[in-house]
């Protein structure tokens, strides 16, 4: 029994160390993992952030060029009000004579 129960021993000592470096190989794993994670939040967040800000920009660019059109179309009603007025004042000057 004696031979039994050493081999019994060694087979138990063997799946130990068996486990034991599975565990520490898949620990290593593990942090390897994590630090791979930590590393794509960062990117994520900075990209969320360029994004974020390119969505301002886009924002005011839009506002600037609504602003610019307006000028634009502004400029070109106050060019056919000023037409329309000389007409009349002529047509006042022809009725008056």
């Amino acid at each position: 029994m004696d031979v039994n129960s050493s081999e019994i021993s060694s087979s138990i000592k063997q799946k130990v160390q068996i486990l034991v470096c599975t565990y520490e190989r898949l620990k290593q794993e593990n942090e390897q993992l994590k630090a791979i994670q930590a590393e794509y939040e960062t990117k994520l967040r900075a990209k969320e952030m360029a994004l974020h800000e390119l969505e301002e920009r886009y924002s005011r660019l839009k506002l600037a060029k609504a602003v610019e059109a307006s000028d634009a179309e502004v400029h070109e009603a106050k060019i056919k009000v000023n037409r329309m007025v000389r007409e009349i004042d002529k047509c006042i000057a022809l009725l008056n004579r």
